[in-house]
Protein backbone atom coordinates (compact mmCIF):
# COMPACT_ATOMS: atom_id res chain seq x y z
CA UNK A 1 0.00 0.00 0.00
CA UNK A 2 1.15 3.51 -0.80
CA UNK A 3 1.72 5.95 2.44
CA UNK A 4 -1.18 7.94 4.05
CA UNK A 5 -1.56 10.98 2.54
CA UNK A 6 -4.17 13.71 3.76
CA UNK A 7 -6.83 16.15 2.08
CA UNK A 8 -8.28 19.35 3.56
CA UNK A 9 -12.19 19.79 3.67
CA UNK A 10 -14.26 22.57 5.34
CA UNK A 11 -16.01 20.05 7.83
CA UNK A 12 -15.78 21.08 11.72
CA UNK A 13 -13.90 24.47 10.66
CA UNK A 14 -11.15 22.70 8.20
CA UNK A 15 -9.98 19.47 8.90
CA UNK A 16 -7.09 16.96 7.34
CA UNK A 17 -8.51 13.47 6.08
CA UNK A 18 -6.15 10.81 6.32
CA UNK A 19 -6.39 8.32 3.25
CA UNK A 20 -4.97 5.76 1.51
CA UNK A 21 -5.21 4.90 -2.39
CA UNK A 22 -4.27 1.68 -4.29
CA UNK A 23 -1.23 1.39 -6.97
CA UNK A 24 -3.31 2.44 -10.06
CA UNK A 25 -6.84 4.46 -9.54
CA UNK A 26 -8.39 3.83 -12.92
CA UNK A 27 -11.84 6.00 -13.19
CA UNK A 28 -13.62 3.55 -15.28
CA UNK A 29 -13.85 0.81 -12.45
CA UNK A 30 -15.74 1.15 -9.37
CA UNK A 31 -14.04 2.19 -5.71
CA UNK A 32 -13.94 0.67 -2.70
CA UNK A 33 -13.59 2.73 0.18
CA UNK A 34 -12.40 0.54 3.76
CA UNK A 35 -13.17 2.59 6.75
CA UNK A 36 -11.55 1.53 9.79
CA UNK A 37 -12.09 0.06 13.17
CA UNK A 38 -11.61 1.94 16.65
CA UNK A 39 -8.40 2.64 17.04
CA UNK A 40 -6.88 1.07 14.02
CA UNK A 41 -5.82 3.02 10.73
CA UNK A 42 -5.59 2.23 7.26
CA UNK A 43 -2.88 -0.09 7.62
CA UNK A 44 -5.32 -2.56 9.21
CA UNK A 45 -6.33 -3.01 5.29
CA UNK A 46 -2.71 -4.21 4.71
CA UNK A 47 -4.26 -7.37 3.37
CA UNK A 48 -6.91 -5.45 1.09
CA UNK A 49 -4.24 -3.47 -0.76
CA UNK A 50 -2.08 -6.24 -0.89
CA UNK A 51 -4.51 -8.69 -2.87
CA UNK A 52 -4.36 -8.17 -6.76
CA UNK A 53 -7.55 -9.85 -7.95
CA UNK A 54 -9.40 -7.37 -4.98
CA UNK A 55 -7.37 -4.19 -6.82
CA UNK A 56 -8.15 -5.41 -10.20
CA UNK A 57 -11.66 -5.85 -9.19
CA UNK A 58 -12.05 -2.30 -8.10
CA UNK A 59 -10.10 0.69 -6.95
CA UNK A 60 -9.05 0.73 -3.25
CA UNK A 61 -9.45 3.47 -0.75
CA UNK A 62 -9.12 3.75 2.81
CA UNK A 63 -10.40 6.78 5.10
CA UNK A 64 -9.04 6.98 8.21
CA UNK A 65 -12.06 8.51 10.70
CA UNK A 66 -12.01 11.26 13.41
CA UNK A 67 -9.21 10.42 16.00
CA UNK A 68 -7.27 7.76 14.35
CA UNK A 69 -4.40 7.99 11.72
CA UNK A 70 -3.58 10.95 10.34
CA UNK A 71 -6.83 12.29 10.42
CA UNK A 72 -7.03 15.57 11.95
CA UNK A 73 -9.36 18.82 12.74
CA UNK A 74 -9.75 21.74 14.72
CA UNK A 75 -12.35 20.86 16.97
CA UNK A 76 -11.99 18.31 19.57
CA UNK A 77 -15.58 17.38 20.03
CA UNK A 78 -16.56 14.67 16.91
CA UNK A 79 -19.32 12.53 16.23
CA UNK A 80 -19.84 9.00 14.07
CA UNK A 81 -22.06 11.80 11.79
CA UNK A 82 -19.44 14.11 11.93
CA UNK A 83 -16.57 11.01 9.95
CA UNK A 84 -18.86 10.25 7.51
CA UNK A 85 -19.85 13.88 6.67
CA UNK A 86 -16.06 14.06 6.42
CA UNK A 87 -15.24 10.80 4.45
CA UNK A 88 -18.16 12.09 1.90
CA UNK A 89 -16.74 15.56 1.89
CA UNK A 90 -13.12 13.71 1.23
CA UNK A 91 -14.52 11.62 -1.68
CA UNK A 92 -15.95 15.20 -3.44
CA UNK A 93 -12.57 16.44 -3.11
CA UNK A 94 -10.72 13.06 -4.56
CA UNK A 95 -13.12 13.23 -7.65
CA UNK A 96 -14.49 9.82 -6.47
CA UNK A 97 -18.33 10.47 -7.91
CA UNK A 98 -19.51 6.90 -6.19
CA UNK A 99 -18.25 4.22 -4.22
CA UNK A 100 -19.11 0.80 -2.21
CA UNK A 101 -17.90 1.31 1.17
CA UNK A 102 -16.33 -1.64 3.52
CA UNK A 103 -16.14 -0.70 7.16
CA UNK A 104 -14.62 -3.10 10.42
CA UNK A 105 -16.76 -2.80 13.28
CA UNK A 106 -17.25 1.54 13.62
CA UNK A 107 -16.35 1.71 10.37
CA UNK A 108 -19.58 -0.53 9.52
CA UNK A 109 -22.22 1.69 11.35
CA UNK A 110 -20.22 4.89 9.63
CA UNK A 111 -20.44 3.47 6.28
CA UNK A 112 -24.17 2.82 7.25
CA UNK A 113 -24.24 6.52 7.98
CA UNK A 114 -22.95 7.39 4.40
CA UNK A 115 -25.10 5.50 2.95
CA UNK A 116 -28.18 7.57 4.55
CA UNK A 117 -26.49 10.88 4.03
CA UNK A 118 -25.89 10.06 0.14
CA UNK A 119 -27.37 7.57 -1.06
CA UNK A 120 -26.99 8.94 -4.35
CA UNK A 121 -23.07 8.50 -4.29
CA UNK A 122 -23.17 4.70 -2.01
CA UNK A 123 -23.34 1.72 -4.66
CA UNK A 124 -23.51 -0.46 -1.60
CA UNK A 125 -22.04 -1.24 1.55
CA UNK A 126 -19.77 -4.02 3.45
CA UNK A 127 -19.94 -4.20 7.14
CA UNK A 128 -17.60 -6.52 9.04
CA UNK A 129 -17.99 -7.48 12.23
CA UNK A 130 -20.08 -4.73 13.54
CA UNK A 131 -23.58 -3.57 15.28
CA UNK A 132 -25.90 -0.90 13.73
CA UNK A 133 -27.67 -0.92 17.65
CA UNK A 134 -25.61 1.45 20.46
CA UNK A 135 -24.18 -0.43 23.40
CA UNK A 136 -27.88 -1.85 24.71
CA UNK A 137 -29.00 -4.30 27.32
CA UNK A 138 -30.69 -5.71 24.25
CA UNK A 139 -27.09 -6.48 22.31
CA UNK A 140 -25.37 -7.59 25.75
CA UNK A 141 -28.46 -10.11 26.12
CA UNK A 142 -27.46 -11.54 22.44
CA UNK A 143 -24.11 -12.13 23.63
CA UNK A 144 -22.18 -8.79 23.00
CA UNK A 145 -19.74 -7.23 25.07
CA UNK A 146 -19.97 -4.63 27.80
CA UNK A 147 -18.94 -2.03 25.76
CA UNK A 148 -18.94 0.70 29.07
CA UNK A 149 -16.58 -2.02 30.69
CA UNK A 150 -13.66 -1.68 28.26
CA UNK A 151 -14.68 2.15 27.41
CA UNK A 152 -15.18 3.89 30.85
CA UNK A 153 -12.02 3.01 32.54
CA UNK A 154 -10.31 4.32 29.28
CA UNK A 155 -12.42 7.30 29.07
CA UNK A 156 -11.76 8.55 32.58
CA UNK A 157 -7.89 7.65 32.56
CA UNK A 158 -7.83 9.95 29.56
CA UNK A 159 -9.44 12.80 31.19
CA UNK A 160 -6.48 15.31 32.25
CA UNK A 161 -3.63 16.66 30.48
CA UNK A 162 -0.06 14.84 29.81
CA UNK A 163 3.70 16.04 28.55
CA UNK A 164 5.00 15.02 25.29
CA UNK A 165 6.53 10.94 26.01
CA UNK A 166 3.03 9.97 26.69
CA UNK A 167 2.34 6.81 24.77
CA UNK A 168 -0.60 4.56 25.18
CA UNK A 169 -0.05 1.86 27.45
CA UNK A 170 1.36 -2.03 27.01
CA UNK A 171 -2.01 -3.23 28.73
CA UNK A 172 -4.14 -1.05 26.28
CA UNK A 173 -2.39 -2.49 22.89
CA UNK A 174 -2.82 -5.51 23.96
CA UNK A 175 -6.79 -5.28 25.12
CA UNK A 176 -7.34 -3.80 21.90
CA UNK A 177 -5.44 -6.79 19.81
CA UNK A 178 -6.98 -9.56 21.76
CA UNK A 179 -10.98 -7.99 20.90
CA UNK A 180 -9.80 -7.70 17.55
CA UNK A 181 -7.89 -10.65 16.65
CA UNK A 182 -8.45 -13.21 19.18
CA UNK A 183 -5.88 -14.91 21.53
CA UNK A 184 -3.48 -16.24 18.59
CA UNK A 185 -2.66 -13.06 16.70
CA UNK A 186 1.04 -13.43 15.89
CA UNK A 187 3.81 -11.70 17.47
CA UNK A 188 4.50 -9.56 13.94
CA UNK A 189 1.07 -7.97 14.46
CA UNK A 190 1.59 -7.70 17.64
CA UNK A 191 4.53 -5.90 17.54
CA UNK A 192 2.95 -3.57 14.60
CA UNK A 193 0.56 -2.74 16.42
CA UNK A 194 1.96 -1.82 19.41
CA UNK A 195 4.50 0.80 16.99
CA UNK A 196 1.81 1.84 15.60
CA UNK A 197 -0.68 2.88 18.01
CA UNK A 198 2.04 4.17 20.31
CA UNK A 199 3.36 6.33 17.37
CA UNK A 200 -0.78 7.78 16.72
CA UNK A 201 -1.57 8.35 19.52
CA UNK A 202 1.48 9.93 21.36
CA UNK A 203 1.45 13.22 23.70
CA UNK A 204 -1.37 15.07 24.56
CA UNK A 205 -3.13 15.63 21.38
CA UNK A 206 -2.94 11.55 21.09
CA UNK A 207 -4.70 11.32 24.61
CA UNK A 208 -7.17 13.82 23.43
CA UNK A 209 -8.21 12.00 20.13
CA UNK A 210 -8.00 8.71 21.86
CA UNK A 211 -10.46 9.52 24.67
CA UNK A 212 -12.56 11.59 22.26
CA UNK A 213 -12.61 7.79 20.07
CA UNK A 214 -13.86 6.03 23.25
CA UNK A 215 -16.37 8.71 24.08
CA UNK A 216 -18.10 7.97 20.63
CA UNK A 217 -17.74 4.44 20.81
CA UNK A 218 -18.52 3.88 23.99
CA UNK A 219 -22.13 6.82 23.88
CA UNK A 220 -23.05 6.55 20.27
CA UNK A 221 -26.54 6.61 19.15
CA UNK A 222 -28.25 3.80 17.45
CA UNK A 223 -29.21 3.15 13.81
CA UNK A 224 -32.13 0.74 14.01
CA UNK A 225 -34.66 3.61 13.45
CA UNK A 226 -32.96 4.58 10.53
CA UNK A 227 -31.53 1.84 8.95
CA UNK A 228 -35.09 1.89 6.33
CA UNK A 229 -32.93 4.73 4.45
CA UNK A 230 -30.51 2.72 3.50
CA UNK A 231 -31.97 1.67 -0.11
CA UNK A 232 -28.59 -0.06 -1.46
CA UNK A 233 -27.50 -3.51 -1.18
CA UNK A 234 -25.79 -4.34 1.75
CA UNK A 235 -23.72 -7.31 2.62
CA UNK A 236 -22.64 -8.08 5.92
CA UNK A 237 -20.02 -10.75 7.20
CA UNK A 238 -19.38 -11.71 10.27
CA UNK A 239 -17.41 -14.19 12.44
CA UNK A 240 -18.16 -16.84 14.98
CA UNK A 241 -15.22 -16.14 16.92
CA UNK A 242 -15.82 -12.19 17.71
CA UNK A 243 -15.15 -11.61 20.87
CA UNK A 244 -17.15 -7.83 20.85
CA UNK A 245 -20.49 -8.41 18.53
CA UNK A 246 -22.38 -11.40 18.76
CA UNK A 247 -23.77 -13.38 15.48
CA UNK A 248 -27.28 -13.27 16.57
CA UNK A 249 -26.83 -9.47 17.10
CA UNK A 250 -25.36 -9.56 13.04
CA UNK A 251 -28.79 -11.57 12.23
CA UNK A 252 -30.96 -8.76 14.29
CA UNK A 253 -29.02 -5.75 12.79
CA UNK A 254 -29.09 -7.32 8.72
CA UNK A 255 -33.01 -7.32 9.32
CA UNK A 256 -33.44 -4.23 9.74
CA UNK A 257 -32.39 -3.05 6.75
CA UNK A 258 -36.00 -3.45 5.38
CA UNK A 259 -35.85 -1.23 2.17
CA UNK A 260 -32.67 -1.98 1.06
CA UNK A 261 -32.08 -4.11 -2.36
CA UNK A 262 -30.50 -6.55 -0.90
CA UNK A 263 -29.23 -7.35 2.46
CA UNK A 264 -27.81 -10.71 3.14
CA UNK A 265 -25.31 -11.97 5.91
CA UNK A 266 -22.50 -14.14 5.54
CA UNK A 267 -21.05 -15.78 9.22
CA UNK A 268 -17.65 -17.00 8.56
CA UNK A 269 -16.46 -20.11 10.69
CA UNK A 270 -13.81 -18.77 13.41
CA UNK A 271 -13.88 -15.11 12.07
CA UNK A 272 -12.45 -12.50 14.99
CA UNK A 273 -14.10 -8.93 15.37
CA UNK A 274 -10.88 -7.67 12.50
CA UNK A 275 -12.19 -9.88 10.02
CA UNK A 276 -10.77 -8.04 7.27
CA UNK A 277 -7.47 -9.16 8.94
CA UNK A 278 -7.89 -12.59 10.47
CA UNK A 279 -9.88 -13.83 7.20
CA UNK A 280 -8.88 -11.90 4.23
CA UNK A 281 -9.37 -14.09 1.96
CA UNK A 282 -13.09 -14.92 2.54
CA UNK A 283 -13.33 -10.96 3.20
CA UNK A 284 -11.37 -10.43 -0.45
CA UNK A 285 -13.61 -12.80 -2.12
CA UNK A 286 -17.14 -11.15 -0.49
CA UNK A 287 -16.18 -7.78 -1.92
CA UNK A 288 -15.18 -8.80 -5.40
CA UNK A 289 -18.32 -10.73 -5.47
CA UNK A 290 -20.73 -8.11 -4.36
CA UNK A 291 -19.03 -5.24 -6.26
CA UNK A 292 -19.04 -6.64 -9.54
CA UNK A 293 -22.77 -8.03 -9.15
CA UNK A 294 -23.52 -4.27 -8.24
CA UNK A 295 -21.72 -1.87 -10.57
Amino acid sequence: MKNVETVSIAHLGGSEIGHCFGEDFDPSRPTLVMVNSFATSSQLYRPQFSDNALSDTANLVSFELYGHGKTRTRSEQFTYWDSAIANLQAMDKLNISSAFVLGTSQGGWVAARMAMLAPEKIKGIIPLGTSMDYESQQSQSLGCWNGSEFNSPLVDALANPVDESWEPADEFCDALLAAGFGPDVSEDERTFWHKTLKENYAGDDGRKRLRMCAINLRDRDGLYGRLDYVRCPVAWAHGTADQVYSVKNAELGVSKFTKSEDAKLTVIEGGQHFLSATHPEEVNELARSFIKKWS
